[in-house]
């Protein structure tokens, strides 16, 4: 990546971050008034309420897995990125009917099992203290 990329990502991090904040807090003050007022629980357990809740729980899930894998890559073992990436089954041929393409968030899933499972294997062959 480019420094004017990383710089513009820095950017959105921080945005991110900042929304996530005003996020909790709001949902933070309506959790406390809520149950005071049960007008506002009913609205606040409505389908239509819960729904981007559960999304937005899912999606930082997703997220933190990423950034645990990620930092995994970068603090401990840069090379295991490239062995992750030549595990990964190759392409298929261009006569080949072409599979279903998995999502990201499927793709990353994996990735993050492969580096648990590579840090159970060298938990392995460490000696306990």
């Amino acid at each position: 990546m480019a420094k004017e990329d990383m710089d513009d990502l820095h950017l959105r991090i921080a945005r991110v971050t900042d929304d996530l904040r005003t996020i909790q807090q709001e949902l933070n003050c309506a959790a406390m008034q809520a149950p005071s007022d049960p007008e506002l629980m009913e609205a606040l357990n409505s389908l239509s309420e819960t729904e981007p809740i559960d999304t937005l729980r899912s999606a930082l899930d997703q997220m933190r897995h990423f950034l645990w894998f990620y930092s995994q890559i970068m603090d401990n073992d840069p090379e295991l990125g490239d062995k992750l990436r030549q595990a990964a089954p190759a392409k298929p041929a261009s006569d080949e009917k072409p599979k279903v393409e998995s999502s990201f968030l499927d793709q990353l899933s994996r990735a993050d099992e492969l580096v648990l499972l590579h840090h159970l294997a060298q938990a392995k062959q460490r000696k306990p203290n």
